[in-house]
């Protein structure tokens, strides 16, 4: 049995009507192997040649998609000390509702009668710039009454002046009357006293008509001095209107220097009544501001700053909320490798953490437990994390995200790019290549997804 010896049973003993031998020898044992192998084969050559979805997997998180619908920190614009809390964590707020009390911590503001007092300042300077405009009308009817006056003064003197020219003039015809008169004197006191030599006139008439020649020199040098004392006067008529327009122009003057400098105070004064106006309006904003409210439904999460009496700058976080309304989303970081494969519109499936699932990545509708969205963002700038963040949102035509996810979970996502067939994967993946590059029609992939709805 064990072929030791060179002797050959076989020649002796026909074994072959052993049942032993019959049934180990003359029995096909790889016949249905055989087959198996060439359905399996075949099989084979059928699945390389089946569609293959080529995709690009990514982690992400569950986040919101707008940016007020995400967990937020409240701050105060104003250092301050927490006075009171009326709110605990897990507390469920509406917008408006007061969250804490704080009070001050700078000593310019701790008179509780700030606002009244600086509402008093500004009445004062309400009046006070009143007053000034009051002041200034008064200036103003002043410059007025002062130019009417001067008008009428230099009418005056203008009318003084024309009498003087007017004096002048019958003065300068009285002193040529005078002159006539003297010549004539004279003609007939050389007359007379020619005749008083002929004898013809007597002494008497000589004396009077020598006489009669002085009274006449004497009102010719009156007369002078009339025209001059006249002329006179014409100087002086002028030298009174140059006083009076230098004098109401020195008033006028001095009273618009009052006016200018009465608008000028009025306008600084208007400056402090805005600027007191604008403190009123701050210290009334900054009362408001000492009670902390909600900006919007939601839920306290923690309670950052604690305690009673804990003091705070300004811009420092005092608690976390978390909205209670908010559509959901998914933020996935992918290579910059793929990047170029991301398009606004396309479908992606995502597997969220917590959810059993069973994923076949190149055929997303035989897979389970995944569920459906759509690309709505792409981030043209890299991320901290040396990936491009992409924002998914819920893919109105698949069923609906599970209720029970929050925000800030984990999720795997899958891109759903291009079909090619399997044996084209295989070779892709074997040689390293990357995924196809094609660009979509977002027409068609729009009209699709109407189409599905």
């Amino acid at each position: 049995m064990l072929n030791i010896s060179t002797n050959n049973v076989t020649n002796i003993t026909d074994i072959s009507e052993y049942s032993a031998v019959q049934r180990v020898f003359h029995k096909d044992h790889f016949k249905y192997f055989n087959r198996f192998l060439i359905v399996f084969v075949i099989v084979l050559i059928i699945i390389l040649f089946l569609p293959w979805t080529q995709n690009v997997q990514a982690k992400g998180y569950v986040t919101t998609l707008t940016p007020g619908q995400r967990p937020q920190t409240l701050q105060s614009p104003i250092p301050g000390r927490i006075e009171e809390w009326f709110v605990q964590e897990g507390d469920f707020v509406k917008q408006g509702d007061t969250i804490l009390r704080i009070s001050e911590v700078k000593n310019e503001y701790f008179d509780p009668d700030l606002v009244q007092r600086t509402g008093q300042q500004l009445k004062s300077k309400e009046l006070s710039v009143f007053s000034y405009s009051e002041k200034v009308n008064a200036l103003e009817n002043q410059i007025s009454a002062l130019r009417r006056e001067q008008k009428l003064k230099l009418e005056q003197a203008q009318n003084k002046l024309m009498q003087s020219k007017l004096k002048v003039i019958s003065d300068s015809i009285d002193l040529e009357a005078a002159k006539t008169n003297l010549t004539i004197a004279e003609r007939q006191f050389e007359r007379t006293s020619q005749l008083q030599g002929e004898g013809l006139k007597a002494v008497t008439d000589v004396e009077q008509k020598r006489l009669k020649l002085q009274e006449t020199q004497a009102k010719l040098v009156a007369q002078q001095n009339k025209l001059l004392a006249s002329r006179n006067n014409v100087l002086n008529a002028e030298i009174d209107i140059n006083r009076l327009q230098a004098e109401y122009a020195e008033k006028i003057s001095k009273a618009q220097s009052d006016k200018f400098t009465a608008q000028s105070n009025g306008y600084d004064s208007q400056a402090q009544v805005s600027k007191l106006e604008s403190e009123v309006t701050n210290y009334k904003i900054r009362n408001g501001l000492y009670f902390v409210q909600a900006p919007q439904d939601g839920m306290i999460n923690k309670a950052i700053q604690s305690g009673i009496g804990e003091t705070f700058k300004e811009g420092d976080p005092l608690v976390r909320v978390m909205p209670t309304n908010y559509q959901l989303a998914v933020e996935m970081f992918v290579d910059p490798i793929d990047l170029p494969l991301m398009h606004i519109g396309e479908d992606v499936r995502i597997q969220f953490d917590g959810w059993p699932a069973i994923v076949f990545s190149g055929w997303p509708n035989a897979s389970y437990g995944t569920y459906g969205g759509e690309i709505v963002a792409i981030e043209t700038f890299i991320s901290d994390n040396g990936k491009y963040r992409i924002l998914v949102s819920p893919d109105e035509t698949d069923h609906e995200w599970p209720e029970g996810i929050r925000v800030g979970s984990g999720a795997q996502t899958m891109a759903l790019l291009d079909d090619v067939p399997i044996w084209y994967e295989a070779w892709r993946r074997l040689n390293g290549f990357p995924a196809n590059y094609y660009q979509p029609d977002v027409a068609d992939v729009k009209t699709e997804k109407k189409k599905k709805k």
